[in-house]
């Protein structure tokens, strides 16, 4: 790819690590040490095949081993984390069978997120996404700013999350977005895929702003089913 096509980052600086709460004088919680892993599993801080070792963590933390298993655990309910024979904990790894699966699982659940938020709000409160999605956001895709594109885009997606006030589907979607978080970034990189991802949010958009909800669910599952599309076709250069 020649230099000039290639998206912009912001300033080289060292990478993101989430800051263990070990700072803090009370010992961490199971809740906190999950919610610090949970993080640097999403951005491969902590890539797929890594080794979770007991000793280190327990350290880091400033915790027994008991409640780092404990923390393990739950990261293992969310598919996170699995136990190997001879290995201990380490973190899964998504074959292209289970991407295609989530894919068919964000169509359905991101679908009925965007109906929720557009049935338990008001439509003038998405009249500043809109605007943010037919102007600035098309102008960052223009100068390839796509960090900044790909920041606002997750606020979009916490703000439909919170308007569907559905706590249950709140996790699902977290859950996934979880083990997918990377390859979404990917995926927007391809060729044409953002400006297209951007014209699809623009449609839900404005459906949401008419107040039409089965419209909005519509345009989101369009929307999914058109990243699965680039995903299968570009799959070799991002699996």
């Amino acid at each position: 790819m020649p230099a000039s096509a290639r998206p912009k980052t912001r300033a080289a600086a060292s990478p993101r690590r989430t800051p263990s709460p070990r700072a803090s004088r009370k010992p961490a919680t199971v809740a906190q040490i999950v919610g610090v892993l949970r993080a640097r599993i999403a951005r491969q801080d902590i890539p797929p095949g890594a080794k979770l070792r007991e000793t280190d963590l327990a350290e880091e933390f400033g915790v027994a081993r008991t409640r780092i298993r404990d923390s393990l655990a739950a990261l293992e309910q969310r598919g996170l984390v699995e136990r190997i024979p001879n290995r201990g904990a380490v973190v899964t790894r998504l074959d292209l069978s289970q991407v295609f699966h989530i894919y068919e699982l964000r169509e359905v659940l991101e679908g009925l997120c965007a109906r929720l938020a557009t049935e338990r709000t008001q439509p003038e409160r998405w009249q500043r996404e809109l605007e943010l999605f037919q102007g600035p956001m098309k102008e960052l895709i223009a100068s390839n700013e796509l960090d900044l594109y790909i920041e606002r885009y997750e606020a979009l997606r916490r703000a439909l999350i919170e308007a569907a006030g559905n706590p249950l589907l709140a996790e699902m979607l977290d859950t996934i977005y979880e083990k997918t978080q990377v390859l979404i970034r990917r995926i927007l990189i391809l060729p044409g895929r953002a400006e297209i991802g951007r014209q699809q949010h623009v449609a839900m958009l404005e459906a949401m702003v008419r107040g039409k909800a089965e419209l909005a669910e519509l345009r989101r599952r369009e929307g999914l089913k058109s990243a699965r599309a680039h995903l299968e076709k570009f799959q070799k250069y991002i699996l």
